[in-house]
C-alpha cells in the first residue's frame, strides 16, 4: 500500500493526490478562464477550439492528441481533412473533467480527489487516453488512485459513489459503481470496534484517512461504535447505489434487522410522508384529500414529490415534463426500490412501516404486483399493526372514505399466514422458526388472532360512520375472522351501534342481517345492560340480550351464594356491589319486578322468624315440664294426679308433631299446631 505522503507506482508520482506526468509537453504557465472560455497561458496560439455546452475551450493540437486518441481520430481521420473546432457535449463529466485532462495533457499538475475521480476517470475512458498512446497516461493514473487510494477509505468510497449518479452509463461500465458498494458493504460488516468516527457523521477535521491506516486509541479515548454507524452515510446516496449498497451488505451476511433499519431511515429521509411525526401525517392527509378533491372538480392527473427538507407536495399538473409530475416518477421509483430489497425475514422493519409505505405505493399507483408482495407482507406481522396506520384513505374510485377491500385482503393474507403455519409439518414448522423467525418469536397463534381481532372490532368501529359503506362489506370483514377469535364480542357491538347510528334508513332485515354478526352470549354485563335500552337494536336481539342477561345474572346469584359460604368467601365480596350495578342499569320495568319480589321475600322471612322464636319458647315450656315431671316421678305413685298425666301425655303428642314438622323442613306449620290445641290443656299446662 501506498504511504499518505509520497505515493508511486511505477515511477509514476502521486505528490499528496496531485498528479503530474514526468515528460514535459509545450511549456505553459498554467489556464486562464475569461468569461465561459478557457485560454492557455502560452505566446502560442491555440488552433484547436473543443466546445462543451456553453464553456469553450482553446487549445494546442499537439498535446492534445498525442494522449487523446479520440480527438486524434476525429481530427486526422475524416475525410473533410484537419478540424480546428470539435463539440463534445457528451463527454462524462463536463467541462470540469475535460479540463483536468486537458491539464493533464499540458504537463499541468492536478489535484485528485474523491469529487473529482470518478468524472476524471470516466472522461480518460471516454477520449480513450490509453497505454497505447504513451505510459502512464491518464486512464492508468486515475484508476491507480481509485483503487488504491479511494476503495481503501469509507468516505472516500462514499463520496465517489455519490458523484458517480451523473456518469452513468459510464460509471456502471468501468465498474466504478459495483467496487465502490463492495468496499462499502466490507467496511459496514466489518468489526465495529475499528472504526474510526471520520465518516459523514461526524466533521472531519483533516482528510479521511484510508480505511488500513488505523492508529491505536488509548482506553480513555476509545468511543463506542454503534451498529448502525453507516445508516447517514448510506442514506445520502441515490436510490439505485443504495440498492447496490445494501444487496453486496445482505450478501455478505449483515443480520437482517440492521438491513431493515437502514431502509427505514433511508425512507425516512426521501419520503418524509413516512415519518412518525403525526403532524406530516395529518399534513399528508389533509393535502391528500384537497387534492383528491380538486382531482374530481378538474379531471387533471396529480402527482406528488418529495424535497431533501420538507414534505411532501402535492400540486395539479397537466404537463407531462413538469418536474413535480417527474419528482412523483422519482418517489414511485424509489418505493419499488424499496419494497424489492426488504429482506423476507418477519420483522426485519415494522408493521408501521409496511402500512406507510403500503399507502404510499397506492397513492403513486406502483406496480400491482409489487403492491401484492408489500401486502402479503403485512400480512405476515398483521398483528403488529396499529388502527391509525389501518386508516388508509380510498384512492381508487371507490366511494368509500377508506379502503375496506385493503384491510379485507390483508386480513386475507394474515388468515393464510396463520393457516399454513398451523398445517406446517413438525420439520417444516422447526425450519421455519430457524430462518424466517429467528431472533423474533412469534406469539402464539391464538394470541394473534385475538389481537387482530381486537384490531378489527376497532376498525370497522371507525369505518362504520361512512354513510357509503355499504352493508355487505361491513358484513364480510366483521365474519372474516372465525369464531375462537374472539372471546367478547363487545368490541363488535360498539361497531354495529355506530353503524346504525350513522345509517338510521336501515330496513329491519337490514338490523336483523346486520346483528347476526353478533353473539348475544358473549357480550359482557354491561354491554348487555346498554344492549338493553338501545332502541336501535331489532325486537328479537333485544329479547336475546335480555335473556342472556338474565342467565347472567342467575350464574352471578348462584355463584355469590355458593362462595359466601367458604372459607375464603370475603374475596368475592365485589360480587355484590356488581350485582347491585347490574340492577341499577337493568330497565324500569325489571326493577320494578324485582322490588316486589324482594319484598316479598322479606315478608317471608319476617314471618320465619316469628314462628322459629316461638317454637324457641315452646321448647323452654317443654324443657319446664319435663324437668316438674321428673321431680313428680320422684314422689310415691299415689300422690301422682290424674290430670297431670294426661296433661303429660297431650304435651308428647303435641312435641312429637313439632318435631315432624321440623324435620320435613316445615317449621312455619308450628304456630297453625299450637292453634289447633285444645283451650282447655292450656289451661292445665299454665
Amino acid at each position: 500500500m501506498w504511504d499518505s505522503e509520497t505515493e508511486s507506482v511505477n515511477g509514476r508520482d502521486f505528490g499528496n493526490g496531485t498528479l503530474a506526468t514526468t515528460k514535459h509537453g509545450l511549456q505553459t504557465d498554467g489556464f486562464e478562464q475569461r468569461g465561459l472560455s478557457w485560454f492557455v497561458a502560452t505566446d502560442i496560439p491555440s488552433d484547436l477550439l473543443v466546445q462543451i455546452g456553453e464553456v469553450s475551450f482553446h487549445l494546442h493540437k499537439f498535446p492534445i492528441i498525442s494522449r487523446c486518441g479520440k480527438l486524434s481520430r476525429v481530427i486526422y481521420d475524416t475525410h473533410a481533412g484537419e478540424i480546428n473546432k470539435i463539440s463534445l457535449n457528451d463527454l462524462p463529466g463536463g467541462a470540469e473533467s475535460f479540463e483536468l485532462a486537458s491539464k493533464f495533457c499540458y504537463s499541468i499538475a492536478v489535484d485528485l480527489t474523491a469529487a473529482n475521480i470518478s468524472g476524471l476517470r470516466c472522461a480518460a475512458e471516454y477520449l480513450e487516453m490509453t497505454e497505447d498512446l504513451e505510459e502512464g497516461n491518464l486512464i492508468f493514473k486515475t484508476e491507480a488512485f481509485l483503487s488504491y487510494v479511494v476503495l481503501s477509505s469509507w468516505r472516500d468510497s462514499i463520496i465517489v459513489l455519490k458523484s458517480c449518479e451523473n456518469l452513468s452509463p459510464w460509471a456502471e461500465n468501468l465498474q466504478i459503481v459495483r467496487r465502490c458498494s463492495e468496499s462499502i458493504a466490507w467496511k459496514a460488516c466489518a468489526n465495529p470496534k475499528g472504526i474510526k468516527w471520520n465518516y459523514t457523521g461526524r466533521p472531519v477535521k483533516v482528510a479521511s484517512p484510508r480505511w488500513n491506516k488505523m492508529k491505536e486509541m488509548s482506553p480513555s479515548r476509545a468511543v463506542q461504535v454503534p451498529p448502525d454507524w453507516w445508516f447517514e452515510d448510506v442514506s445520502i446516496l441515490r436510490i439505485d447505489h443504495f440498492v447496490r449498497v445494501i444487496t453486496a451488505i445482505r450478501v455478505k451476511g449483515m443480520r437482517f434487522e440492521l438491513v431493515g433499519a437502514s431502509i427505514m431511515h433511508y425512507s425516512a429521509k426521501w419520503l418524509p410522508g413516512l415519518a412518525n411525526d403525526s403532524s406530516v401525517g395529518n399534513m399528508m392527509d389533509e393535502l391528500t384529500t384537497s387534492t383528491e378533491n380538486i382531482r374530481k372538480e378538474t379531471g387533471n392527473s396529480f402527482s406528488c414529490s418529495h424535497s431533501w427538507k420538507g414534505g411532501l407536495h402535492m400540486v395539479i399538473s397537466g404537463n407531462k415534463e413538469d418536474p413535480e409530475t417527474i419528482k412523483a416518477k422519482d418517489q414511485r421509483m424509489i418505493i419499488e426500490s424499496l419494497i424489492s430489497i426488504i429482506p423476507p425475514q418477519r420483522d426485519c422493519v415494522s408493521c408501521s412501516f409496511l402500512l406507510k409505505l403500503l399507502r404510499m405505493a397506492n397513492m403513486l399507483k406502483v406496480a400491482p404486483a409489487l403492491v401484492t408482495e408489500l401486502e402479503k407482507r403485512v400480512g405476515m406481522q398483521f398483528e403488529q399493526a396499529t388502527l391509525p396506520d389501518l386508516l388508509i384513505p380510498s384512492y381508487s374510485k371507490s366511494e368509500t372514505l377508506y379502503d375496506v377491500d385493503l384491510v379485507q385482503r390483508l386480513l386475507e393474507h394474515f388468515l393464510m399466514q396463520e393457516l399454513q403455519t398451523e398445517c406446517a409439518s413438525p420439520s417444516r414448522q422447526a425450519y421455519m422458526d430457524k430462518s424466517m423467525y429467528d431472533e423474533s418469536p412469534r406469539g402464539d397463534a391464538s394470541n394473534a388472532k385475538m389481537r387482530v381481532a381486537r384490531l378489527v372490532d376497532s376498525y370497522l368501529t371507525e369505518i362504520a360512520r361512512d354513510r357509503n359503506l355499504s352493508l355487505t362489506k361491513f358484513q364480510v370483514l366483521a365474519e372474516a375472522l372465525p369464531e375462537s377469535a374472539r372471546t367478547c364480542d363487545d368490541g363488535l357491538y360498539r361497531a354495529i351501534d355506530s353503524y346504525l347510528k350513522a345509517h338510521p334508513t336501515l330496513s329491519e332485515h337490514e338490523r336483523k342481517r346486520l346483528c347476526r354478526v353478533m353473539d348475544c352470549q358473549k357480550l359482557s354485563i354491561d354491554a348487555c345492560m346498554h344492549a338493553a335500552q338501545n332502541e336501535r337494536l331489532p325486537l328479537r336481539v333485544v329479547v336475546q340480550v335480555l335473556f342472556s342477561e338474565q342467565v347472567k345474572i342467575s350464574n352471578a346469584i348462584a355463584n355469590t351464594s355458593l362462595k359466601a359460604t367458604s372459607p375464603n368467601h370475603s374475596q368475592y365480596q365485589p360480587m355484590v356491589s356488581t350485582r347491585k350495578t347490574l340492577l341499577e342499569g337493568t330497565p324500569q320495568s325489571f326493577q320494578e319486578g324485582w322490588m316486589t319480589a324482594k319484598k316479598d321475600i322479606n315478608t317471608l322471612k319476617f314471618e320465619l322468624n316469628n314462628v322459629k322464636s316461638k317454637y324457641v319458647e315452646l321448647q323452654n315450656e317443654m324443657e319446664s315440664l319435663q324437668r316438674q315431671f321428673d321431680k313428680m316421678m320422684t314422689k310415691p305413685k299415689h300422690h301422682s294426679s290424674s290430670a297431670w298425666t294426661s296433661g303429660w301425655k297431650k304435651l308428647s303428642r303435641l312435641a312429637k308433631t313439632n318435631n315432624l314438622g321440623h324435620d320435613d323442613g316445615s317449621e312455619h306449620h308450628a304456630p297453625d299446631q299450637t292453634r289447633k290445641t285444645p283451650r282447655r290443656w292450656r289451661n292445665s299446662i299454665s
